[in-house]
């Protein structure tokens, strides 16, 4: 992981809890903090996540953040990939941050691109990031200048059309009825537009109820071809924030230690799921778990 954060108390709490996590934390870069923000910060993002009727809201508060003033020069990228690294992973609320931020992203990417590292990019669209630098119009500019680097594109029903540009027929604006045979027509324009794409990955979510959401995915791989995730219809949602993310995280760890472009995908729909469950965006999932759920397992109460 490579990130800048401010030297106060709260990147000091971030870092604690990369430790807890597990992560190397020897790349984060410290900035120095004058005590109120004006001129550095850590971000935040607010999140009212919505029950029945009443749908999430989140707030992105992420102006002069000590992440969206890195410069491409900050970080000695050959070095870092070359050794040995195995997956980076970014995508597109990093790029909307500032202007920087995609610049700093495309030297990562094109040096992991180097050295062999796998890239895999999130789309993530968030309408409120982009508003101010341009709209959906920039959004298409640097996301598809970006995605020439990536090799696991990922993103949910929306990201594809507002950040590539990519239409999905036949879904209707408030993604009601998910028909997968048109999510798998937009797949493979997307990989005839982009030959680097080794595997795309899209989330499947129709939403009844803020608390009551159909849950799926699908992959394509050019290897392997496509594979449809166990679909979940009416899945109950304890808190929404974070499914993407375990989605994402989930299909990378199959991808790179399973065999298969269906056991990925089964992971990733699976610790999507699982992060649903827990209130905030972090899994608490532990790997028995998601690896019972993506085989079929059940609910009932373990003693």
């Amino acid at each position: 992981m490579v990130t800048a954060l401010a030297d106060n108390e709260v990147g000091r709490l971030v870092e604690d809890l990369m430790l807890t996590g597990g992560l190397d934390t020897s790349h984060v870069r410290w900035v120095p903090y004058d005590g109120i923000g004006r001129s550095v910060r850590n971000g935040l993002n607010f999140t009212e996540r919505g029950f029945g009727v009443r749908g999430a809201i989140g707030a992105s508060d992420r102006g002069n953040t000590a992440i969206s003033q890195m410069q491409p020069e900050d970080v000695d990228w050959d070095a870092l990939f070359g050794s040995g690294v195995r997956w980076l992973h970014t995508g597109g609320i990093f790029a909307a941050l500032s202007e920087s931020a995609a610049d700093v992203a495309e030297a990562a990417m094109s040096a992991a691109q180097r050295h062999g590292t796998v890239v895999s990019y999130d789309l993530n669209y968030r309408p409120s990031l982009w508003q101010g630098i341009g709209g959906v119009e920039r959004a298409q500019e640097v996301n598809r200048r970006l995605a020439r680097y990536v090799d696991v594109m990922i993103g949910n029903e929306e990201d594809f059309t507002a950040s590539l540009g990519f239409e999905v027929e036949g879904v209707d604006e408030n993604l009601t009825d998910l028909d997968t045979g048109a999510f798998r027509a937009m797949i493979g324009r997307a990989a005839e537009d982009f030959p680097n794409f080794q595997v795309i990955a899209t989330t499947l979510r129709g939403v009844h109820t803020a608390t009551v959401n159909d849950w799926g995915a699908i992959a394509w791989s050019r290897t392997q071809g496509f594979a449809e995730a166990t679909h979940r219809p009416r899945l109950e949602i304890l808190d929404r924030v974070g499914g993407g993310d375990s989605f994402a995280s989930g299909l990378a760890y199959g991808l790179m230690e399973l065999d298969t472009i269906q056991e990925a995908v089964e992971y990733g729909a699976a610790h999507g799921a699982l992060a649903m469950t827990t209130p905030g965006d972090t899994s608490t999932a532990s790997l028995a778990e998601v690896a019972k759920l993506a085989g079929g397992g059940s609910a009932r109460v373990q003693r």
